[in-house]
């Protein structure tokens, strides 16, 4: 497969023929993209155009050329699929139909990847636009979080805020897979286990685990809704006083099932209200338990002086 311009030409792919491009002077396809569609020289010494080319006067000793024009959508040749031989030859109707039909293939391969080409650099500016439009929005949210005197609409303003992360987490992924609509559990647990680790108090310590795994889309954004949730709530409510203390998310296989278990612990005071929500009116409880209906998952919770416990048990 060869590409030519004003100066060279080059191989694309080859098989057989060492060079990996070729001067003008010896370049066959130069003369090729010059007729309609396809060329063929059975002897390349009693044809005027090749007789005193380099490549049949000298080494390799090419004698036979046979070269299908690749066609820009624009129509304008940009070179040849061709083949060569150290003797003369003739191809019948169905070699030539071949030569022509692969040729065509070729530059769909060609157009195809220039496409996919564009589309990433389009992916990626939109996903850099995203993540400015995430900047702004966060920083709007916590400058209107600290003018805010109102404990409840303070409350309400953190938990938007924690829920923006989530979702600012799940497009982090979802870019990260080329766009996918899934993601890997293994990378989409550390990244929200960064974004918690960063806003939660010096004494308290949050630990994130995965097994590897993926989930859709909207798993993942229920899944960072209930982690966040418990972890605001969890630092809120279980270490008063600056209580030293640990939270640890883990999400596994279900054993004997086709499913996943989200665990969310933490070691503080165990009462009630350490999941009891972002507010009094119990929003933020309202939230998890919806995000669990969301993963057609069981969501249960068990208080104990040793801290509390949250569960989700949902299939995938």
């Amino acid at each position: 497969m060869s590409l030519v311009d004003e100066k060279r030409q080059w191989f694309k792919a080859r098989v057989g023929f060492e060079p990996h491009e070729t001067a003008l002077d010896q370049s066959v396809c130069s003369h090729a993209i010059l007729d309609e569609g396809y060329t063929e020289i059975a002897d390349m010494g009693a044809d005027p155009r090749t007789s005193d080319n380099p490549l049949y006067v000298g080494d390799p000793r090419v004698k036979f050329y046979a070269g299908a024009n690749l066609v820009a959508p624009n129509g304008q040749p940009i070179g040849t699929l061709c083949v060569l031989d150290t003797k003369p030859r003739t191809l019948n109707d169905f070699q030539r139909q071949a030569l022509q039909t692969l040729s065509r293939h070729v530059m769909m391969q060609l157009e195809l990847r220039k496409k996919i080409r564009i589309e990433a650099a389009l992916r990626a500016e939109m996903d850099h636009r995203v993540k400015n439009s995430f900047q702004t929005i966060a920083s709007l949210l916590r400058m209107a979080t600290r003018k805010v005197q109102d404990p409840d609409a303070k409350d309400v303003l953190a938990l938007v805020e924690r829920r923006f992360g989530a979702v600012a987490s799940l497009h982090s992924e979802l870019m990260g897979q080329g766009g996918r609509s899934k993601v890997q559990t293994t990378s989409y647990l550390e990244q929200l286990n960064k974004l918690l680790a960063a806003s939660a108090p010096d004494h308290v310590t949050i630990f994130c685990a995965a097994e590897p795994g993926e989930l859709q889309a909207v798993q993942a954004s229920a899944l960072g809704m209930i982690v966040s949730e418990f972890v605001a709530n969890s630092i809120k409510h279980a270490f008063a006083v600056d209580r030293a203390g640990e939270i640890k998310i883990s999400l596994r296989r279900q054993e004997g099932a086709e499913g996943w278990l989200l665990e969310c612990r933490d070691n503080g005071c165990g009462h009630a209200g350490a999941v009891s929500g972002a507010d009094s009116t119990g929003l933020g409880r309202m939230l998890m338990a919806t995000a669990a209906e969301q993963l057609n998952g069981r969501l249960t919770t068990d208080f104990s002086p040793e801290g509390a416990l949250l569960r989700v048990c949902f299939r995938d």
